[in-house]
C-alpha cells in the first residue's frame, strides 16, 4: 500500500497543471522543472534545491516565525516586506525617534539595531519520512493510538536531526492530510538586527485603503542583517558577533519586467485548503467571514478615531490595527471570491461526480459523512470563532492572564512584561472595544453556546456597559503601579478581569474544545481517505500539497488580469501613481517631502526606466500568507521583486484558484535601491549588493 502510495504521489506531481496554480516542494521540483523551463526558467532542479552545493534555498529564510525574507550580501544582509518588521520597528520606536513616520537607517554597523526574540531560519534540508512516520501503525487502530505513535515515531526523526545542535531545530509535517510525511532540518540564527526601513508613507502607502488592492505604489520593504559568532555559527545576541556570511546570496537583476516573463516565488506560504468539502467553504464564506468582519470593524472604527486624534496613540496602536486590518480585509475579498465562482456548487457537483465514481468501493460514504460531521461542528465553530474574537481580543484580560502565568512560573520577568504591555497600551481603547465587541457577543451567540458565567455576569450588571464599568476601574491590571507590586503570594482570583478570562478559558476548555476536536479529528481522518480518493479518482491531475508554513515554490508569469467587464488592469506600477495619490491630509497618502521634490527634478539616477520608476508588478504566481517577504526571481534565478499581498479579486486563491483574477502583488526591487539611494541617502549598503543588468 505504502509503495503504491508513494508511486502515485510520483506520478501525479509530473503530471501538468492547468495555469500556474500550485505550491511544490522544493525537494521534488525536479519533477515540475521541464514544465517550468518550458515556460521561460533558465536553470535546473539543482540551482533551486540542493544538499549537496549552494542553491536558491540557502539565500532565503523564515523571518520570524510567519514571513519570508532573502540574503541580498555576502554580509548577513537580509530583505524581507516592511509589514513583517512593523514589530521591530515599532518597539524601537517612540514620540522622540517615531521610526514608522520617519522611517530608519543604521548608517555604520554599531547602528544596527537588535530585536530581541527574532529569529530567522534556513532550511538545511527536506526528506520523505512517511514510512518512518508511520511504523507500527495500521489501519484497525483507533485514532488515538495511533496519532500517539505518530507522534512518538516524529519526535524520535527531530531529536535524530537536531542532535549535534548548534543551531538546529526540526519540525515533521503531514502532508495530503497524513498521506505522506516530511521532515524539515533548520537552522536558527538568533541576532537580527534592524538596519534600515522607509518612513510609513512609504512602507505602508496607502494603509488599510489600498490593502490587498491593485494597482498598488507601497514600497513594502524593511532590511536587517543576521548575525553570527566568530565561527559563523548561530548565536545569542552578543556586542562582538559578526555578519553572517551565507552559503548563497541572490544577484539584484536590473533590466525590469515586462507582461510574460517568467517569475517564481520562493517562500513559506502559511495556510491553503484547496481540497475541503463544500461544507466547510459554506461555513468560510456565508457564517464565518461576515461575521468576523463585523466584529473587526467594530474595534478598527474604535481604534482609527483615537488614533486620528493623537500622536502618541497612533504609535502605540499602529501594528496592533495594521494586525486587526489585514486578515478583516482579506476576509472580504475571499468571501466575494468564493461566491463569483460558485465555488460551493462547483464543489457539491463534484461532489456528487465523485460519489457516482466511488459506489461499492471504500471512498463511498465520505462525502456524506463529512457533510454531517459539518453540521454538528458548525454550531461550536461559530462559538469558538466569537470566544476567538471578542473576550480574546481585550487587551486587559490578556494582560492579566498573562502576568498569572507569569507570576506562578517565572516571576522575574514580570517587569518586563508589564514595560511591554504599558508600553503600547491605551485604556479608552480596550475599553469601548470591550462594549461594542460584547454587545454583538450578546446578540449573535446562542445561550446554550455561553458560559454560564457570562449569563450570571451579564444579570448581575445588567448591561455590557455597566460591566464595563466596572471590569475597566476595578481590576488591578488597569494601574502599572499596582501591578508591579504583584507578588506570587497574591491572591488574585476575585480581579474581575483576571475571573474573566479564566472563566471564559475554563467553559472553552471543557465544554466547546474536547467536542471541536473529537469532531475535527473525525473529520481529518476522513480527509485522509478522501485525498487518496480524490486522487485516485482523478489521475491526470497534478495535486500540490496545502501550505503548512513550509517552503515551496510558485511559479508563472507577469500578467495583468480583468477584475470585472470592460476593465483591464496593467500588470506594472510607477512612481507616476504615487504623486497622483498624493495627499498631505490624509495620514496614508502623505509622502515625505523628499519624494516629492526628487519627482519634481526627475533626478531619479539608475533606477528609472523609460523615465519613471517602476514601484510594483503583479503575476499569477500562487501564494499565500508567510509568502510576505518571499523573493521573486527572473528566469535566470536573479531577485527582481519582494512578494508582499494578493489581489483582491484573488484572495479565495488559500481555497480556489481562479487563473483569470489570482495574483500576487510583488514591490519591484528597483524601487527598493531608489528608496534606499535617493530617499534615504543610504548607498553604502548598495555596495554590499551584486547587481545583473
Amino acid at each position: 500500500m505504502k509503495k503504491s502510495l508513494c508511486f502515485l504521489f510520483s506520478l501525479l506531481l509530473s503530471l501538468p497543471l492547468i495555469a500556474d496554480e500550485g505550491m511544490w516542494l522544493p525537494s521534488l521540483i525536479s519533477q515540475r522543472i521541464q514544465d517550468m523551463q518550458a515556460k521561460g526558467f533558465k536553470l535546473d532542479a539543482n540551482d533551486i534545491y540542493s544538499i549537496n552545493q549552494a542553491s536558491l534555498k540557502d539565500a532565503v529564510v523564515l523571518f520570524g516565525r510567519g514571513c519570508t525574507g532573502e540574503l541580498i550580501s555576502d554580509e548577513g544582509l537580509l530583505l524581507t516586506n516592511h509589514h513583517c518588521g512593523y514589530g521591530q520597528i515599532q518597539y524601537h520606536s517612540s514620540v522622540e525617534h517615531d521610526y514608522l513616520k520617519d522611517g530608519f537607517w543604521a548608517m555604520t554597523r554599531d547602528e544596527e539595531l537588535p530585536n530581541p526574540g527574532l529569529s530567522v531560519s534556513f532550511l538545511d534540508r527536506m526528506e520523505d519520512v512517511t514510512n518512518q512516520v508511520l511504523v507500527g501503525t495500521n489501519s484497525s487502530m483507533n485514532d488515538i493510538l495511533r496519532d500517539s505513535i505518530i507522534r512518538s515515531n516524529s519526535k524520535r526523526l527531530i531529536r535524530q536531526a537536531t542532535a549535534e545542535g548548534n543551531g538546529l531545530r526540526a519540525t515533521v509535517e503531514a502532508m495530503y492530510y497524513g498521506n505522506q510525511y516530511f521532515l524539515f532540518v533548520y537552522r536558527e540564527f538568533r541576532d537580527v538586527r534592524l538596519v534600515g526601513a522607509p518612513p510609513s508613507s512609504i512602507g505602508k502607502f496607502g494603509g488599510d485603503t489600498d490593502n490587498w488592492m491593485w494597482p498598488r505604489h507601497t514600497g513594502d520593504f524593511s532590511i536587517f542583517r543576521i548575525y553570527a559568532d566568530a565561527n559563523n555559527n548561530p548565536a545569542e545576541y552578543a556586542a562582538d558577533n559578526v555578519p553572517y556570511q551565507p552559503k548563497r546570496h541572490f544577484k539584484i537583476s536590473l533590466k525590469g519586467v515586462k507582461e510574460g516573463d517568467f517569475t517564481f516565488v520562493y517562500g513559506f506560504p502559511g495556510s491553503t485548503r484547496e481540497y475541503i468539502h463544500s461544507s466547510e467553504v459554506h461555513y468560510i464564506a456565508e457564517v464565518s467571514n461576515p461575521h468576523k468582519i463585523k466584529l473587526r470593524t467594530l474595534r478598527l472604527d474604535i481604534q482609527k478615531r483615537y488614533m486620528d486624534a493623537d500622536q502618541a496613540v497612533r504609535i502605540q496602536y499602529s501594528s496592533k490595527n495594521a494586525g486587526v486590518a489585514n486578515a478583516w480585509k482579506k476576509w472580504q475579498g475571499e468571501m466575494k471570491g468564493i461566491r463569483k465562482m460558485n465555488t460551493i456548487s462547483n464543489k457539491k457537483v463534484y461532489e456528487k461526480r465523485f460519489q457516482l465514481w466511488a459506489r461499492g468501493t471504500r471512498y463511498a460514504p465520505i462525502v456524506n459523512k463529512l457533510d454531517s460531521l459539518y453540521q454538528i461542528l458548525e454550531p461550536y465553530s461559530f462559538a469558538t470563532d466569537y470566544y476567538n474574537e471578542t473576550v480574546r481580543t481585550v487587551e486587559l484580560i490578556r494582560f492579566a492572564q498573562t502576568c498569572q502565568n507569569t507570576l506562578n512560573q517565572h516571576p522575574e520577568d514580570l517587569a518586563n512584561q508589564i514595560e511591554a504591555f504599558y508600553k503600547d497600551y491605551y485604556l479608552p481603547i480596550d475599553k469601548d472595544c470591550f462594549v461594542a465587541i460584547m454587545n454583538e457577543y450578546h446578540q449573535s451567540v446562542p445561550d446554550n453556546f455561553k458560559p454560564e458565567y457570562y449569563q450570571a455576569l451579564y444579570k448581575k450588571h445588567g448591561s455590557i456597559e455597566a460591566w464595563a464599568e466596572h471590569l475597566f476601574s476595578q481590576s488591578v491590571f488597569i494601574d502599572r503601579e499596582r501591578t508591579a507590586a504583584l507578588t506570587p503570594q497574591w491572591d488574585l482570583s476575585s480581579d474581575p478581569a483576571l475571573e474573566m478570562g479564566i472563566a471564559f478559558q475554563t467553559w472553552y476548555n471543557e465544554e466547546i474544545l474536547p467536542v471541536t476536536r473529537r469532531i475535527q479529528g473525525e473529520i481529518r481522518d476522513l480527509y485522509s481517505s478522501y485525498m487518496r480518493g480524490q486522487m485516485e479518482y482523478e489521475p491526470l491531475k497534478a495535486f500540490y500539497p496545502d501550505a503548512n508554513l513550509t517552503l515551496r515554490v510558485a511559479y508563472g508569469k507577469i500578467q495583468g488580469y480583468s477584475p470585472s467587464d470592460g476593465v483591464y488592469f496593467q500588470p506594472v506600477s510607477t512612481v507616476d501613481g504615487i504623486m497622483e495619490k498624493d495627499n498631505p491630509n490624509i495620514f496614508d497618502y502623505n509622502i515625505p517631502q523628499r519624494l516629492r521634490d526628487i519627482y519634481a527634478t526627475k533626478d531619479y539616477g539608475r533606477w528609472a526606466e523609460n523615465g519613471r520608476v517602476p514601484v510594483c508588478f503583479i503575476a499569477d504566481n500562487h501564494t499565500s500568507g508567510g509568502n510576505s517577504g518571499s523573493p521573486v526571481i527572473n528566469a535566470e534565478g536573479h531577485l527582481i521583486g519582494l512578494n508582499f499581498d494578493r489581489v483582491w479579486e484573488g484572495t479565495m486563491s488559500d481555497i480556489v484558484f481562479d487563473p483569470e483574477v489570482c495574483r500576487n502583488i510583488s514591490l519591484d526591487i528597483r524601487y527598493v535601491l531608489f528608496i534606499i539611494d535617493k530617499v534615504a541617502d543610504a548607498d553604502h549598503l548598495l555596495e554590499e549588493m551584486d547587481f545583473v543588468e
